[in-house]
């Protein structure tokens, strides 16, 4: 059968995928609520159709940070794309710039940076986490730069890797041909050291990943990049207006897939509150729990700019590669029309607070 909405690759990939790599990628943290309600907030929430409106003609363009995306919509970061199909991230790209969507890299991606920018017909941003070896993070931050990136998008929910449960009973550990080939293999050698009842990922964290790290050495990295800077893992109005306040050109509402603390709010039922504190200064993305056009219908209402969307682009990797990935995109785009058409909003910049009963 083909797959005719999220849900079918979801199955599909639950049933080829190996286990400890499904694991990996669908699992989240503790006990998993925040996974489960990422998802079900959207379910909650409810929304309010106007009739009589025209429709002939529907809308979903959207820009953000100076670039054009057919829709609000964009593939955000994760690592390994390597872990589901052999073409991995460049597959992902090429997919992703034929749906007129952006493309956020992550630092542990599968494939050459450069090779990626070349693959992309679209925008194309790369994702960090905050490096205790800060050499290595200047050094990457140059050659995204000289390679065409388009911006930054700094971790900030995982000074370490929380605890997985489906990562720790497998003891998750990359397979020899996956590795984040943009990084130095020392860097990453932890990674791939196998021992039983440990998450090889979470161990890397805490030997490689900064916890030190405060709004003030945001002012560092500023000095030495270009780029605009986006700071993803925002749940709280008060970090939201800091970043207003330090400069920040964008930050994503995010609780990394409920694979971080888990017990925060679903991302989308966080995003009202960040808006508002924001107040316009700077564009909000969210990303987390989004598997149909209308819940990117209901994000745009409460006031995000673009939604970024993970596991679902991986399991239409897995699936069919680069065509599977582009369909999930597609599927997302087409869903969204027709909610807005349905609605009553021809346009993305018609579509507000009214729109949710």
């Amino acid at each position: 059968m083909n797959p005719v909405d999220v849900a079918d690759y979801a199955e599909h990939a639950k049933a080829t995928l190996a286990g400890d790599v499904l694991g990996y990628l669908d699992g989240g943290s503790g006990a998993e609520w925040t996974l489960r309600e990422n998802t079900a907030a959207y379910r909650r929430i409810r929304l309010r159709p106007r009739v009589l409106v025209d429709v002939g003609s529907v809308d979903t363009a959207v820009d953000l940070l100076g670039s054009s995306l057919a829709a609000p919509l964009g593939v955000a970061p994760m690592a390994y794309h390597a872990l589901v199909h052999p073409e991995a991230e460049l597959a992902t790209v090429k997919a992703t710039g034929a749906a007129g969507a952006l493309f956020v890299a992550s630092m542990f991606a599968s494939t050459g940076l450069v090779r990626m920018a070349q693959a992309a017909t679209g925008p194309l941003w790369m994702q960090l986490y905050w490096l205790r070896d800060r050499g290595a993070l200047l050094e990457l931050v140059g050659r995204v730069e000289q390679a065409g990136y388009r911006a930054l998008v700094l971790t900030v929910d995982a000074p370490k890797v929380a605890r997985r449960a489906r990562d720790l009973r497998s003891g998750f550990t990359l397979p020899p041909h996956v590795r984040a080939v943009n990084l130095d293999a020392e860097l990453m050698a932890a990674s791939h050291v196998a021992e039983a009842g440990v998450s090889a990922i979470e161990r890397h964290s805490r030997e490689r990943f900064d916890p030190t790290i405060t709004w003030s050495d945001l002012g560092w990295l500023r000095e030495r990049t270009r780029l605009p800077l986006v700071l993803k893992g925002i749940l709280a109005g008060e970090d939201a207006r800091l970043a207003a306040e330090n400069g920040v050109d964008a930050v994503v509402v995010s609780n990394h897939g409920g694979r971080q603390l888990d017990g925060v709010p679903a991302a989308v039922d966080a995003l009202a509150e960040v808006v508002d504190a924001v107040a316009g200064r700077l564009p909000v993305l969210v990303d987390g729990g989004v598997r149909r056009g209308t819940d990117v219908l209901k994000a745009l209402a409460l006031g995000a700019a673009t939604v970024l969307v993970g596991r679902p682009v991986l399991w239409g990797l897995a699936h069919s590669g680069a065509a599977g990935a582009e369909h999930v995109l597609r599927l997302l785009r087409e869903e969204l029309e027709e909610a807005m058409a349905l609605c009553g909003r021809p346009t993305t910049v018609e579509v507000d607070r009214s729109v949710l009963g």
